[in-house]
């Protein structure tokens, strides 16, 4: 009986893992904040100031939210058939770089840093692994890593707008440096035009003129 329960657990368990690294993926957000992933669109911005976290099914009925090891499992166990592979290809910056995205999506961001590191010896002029990890840095608290990576990613891509977008976030968020974030997505929208986001990052600008009791509309000045 106890391995019939153990298979049917297991079985649940697989069930789920994928919808949960899903979800995590779509609500991973920072407080009066969006990030956007560097190698998505502008539409897939998503991230809500206090997003509730992802539901597992509870067999006694509710929800709950998965623990920090259960969600090390799940990312380990869609890792591992990608791992596996590394292993012939160990200098294989896309496989590197969909391990790193796996433990992103699981908030796993010390794992994510590691892969996304990896990859971009590899790599190192792919600018949407680099926003990936600048902003896997700044979910650590490691926010001058996260700063650094941005501008190194601008340096191989100056007006790529996922990178000025997270970047204007962490300079507001996390400098508390409100000419200088307001400057960044300015140049996002100067140089990115038809930018799906830029909704998003027109609110953003409100918001971070009217904390520093500046009013919308005034131009912004220019990045040092």
């Amino acid at each position: 009986m106890a391995d019939t329960n153990r298979a049917n657990s297991t079985e649940q368990w697989t069930s789920v893992q994928a919808y949960v690294l899903a979800v995590i993926c779509l609500l991973v957000g920072i407080a009066g904040g969006w990030f956007i992933r560097g190698s998505s669109p502008a539409a897939a911005a998503t991230g809500v100031a206090n997003a509730p976290a992802p539901a597992m099914g509870n067999p006694n009925g509710g929800a709950q939210a998965p623990t920090p090891a259960q969600m090390q499992q799940m990312a380990d166990t869609q890792a591992a058939p990608l791992l596996e592979k590394l292993k012939a290809d160990p200098n294989n910056a896309g496989l590197l770089e969909n391990i790193g995205n796996v433990y992103y999506d699981a908030q796993l961001f010390p794992t994510a840093i590691d892969y996304y590191q990896r990859a971009l010896k590899v790599a190192p002029a792919n600018t949407g692994v680099r926003t990936d990890m600048a902003t896997a840095y700044w979910y650590t608290g490691n926010i001058d890593a996260a700063i650094a990576e941005f501008q190194k990613s601008l340096s191989y891509e100056p007006n790529k707008a996922n990178t000025l977008f997270n970047l204007g976030i962490v300079e507001w968020q996390g400098k508390m440096d409100i000419d200088k974030a307001v400057a960044t997505w300015q140049k996002l929208l100067d140089t990115n035009p038809n930018y799906e986001a830029k909704d998003k990052v027109l609110e953003l600008m409100a918001q971070a003129k009217k904390h520093s009791g500046v009013k919308p509309g005034t131009p912004a000045k220019p990045l040092q």
